[in-house]
């Protein structure tokens, strides 16, 4: 790990695959904070409730205590003054507020870990990830295991065939797939209006 600024605030992103342990190290580096003796608060989508309504959990069920959000604002409202770090599981659900959310915490002096998606299922930038990785001080891209071949996997292949853009999904609806082994849907498939997201 890089070593950390002293006395501001900043944005960590931690991106890739789906099953590439991007929530594993989400889960690790809060973890540590806390071991640190720092205090911190965890935010999750609403949305994403499938492991658990309230807690972010990783595909290998580690877990952590987080309080559930719709909208990015909402972390404002329940923001406490003695907070250092945030994190924020499944980024990508927020929409592009998000990123205005992440850089006025930092501005604050706060430790900003997100976590989430860089890539859709047909392997085209996920907004509002690449705006979060501009201006993010530090960025981790993880890598999973490609199903097909072993190779490292950098694309989610989606197994079920939807007209949304994203599709809430684990195990059964996503696989990890390498670039030559992903194999993208007609683009007329994926409406671009379309505003859920997924990981």
């Amino acid at each position: 790990m890089h070593q950390f600024p002293k006395d501001i605030g900043w944005i960590e992103v931690i991106c890739g695959s789906m099953f590439s342990g991007k929530t594993e190290e989400l889960i690790r580096r809060v973890k540590r904070a806390v071991y640190g003796k720092q205090r911190v608060q965890v935010f999750k989508p609403k949305l994403d409730d499938r492991y658990d309504e309230a807690q972010v959990v990783s595909h290998s069920q580690h877990k952590l205590e987080s309080t559930p959000i719709e909208r990015a604002e909402e972390i404002f409202y329940h923001l406490s003054t003695e907070t250092q770090v945030v994190g924020i599981d499944e980024v990508q659900f927020f929409g592009p507020e998000v990123v205005q959310v992440c850089e006025a915490l930092a501005t604050r002096g706060l430790r900003v870990i997100c976590a989430g998606l860089d890539q859709d299922y047909q392997g085209r930038p996920f907004e509002p990830m690449p705006h979060l990785l501009a201006v993010a001080e530090y960025v981790t891209k993880e890598l999973a295991i490609c199903v097909v071949c072993g190779n490292p996997a950098n694309r989610s292949q989606r197994l079920v065939s939807r007209g949304e853009r994203v599709v809430v999904g684990a195990a059964g609806a996503y696989e990890a797939r390498c670039r030559r082994c992903h194999v993208a849907e007609p683009a007329e498939a994926t409406p671009p209006q379309t505003l859920k997201l997924f990981d």
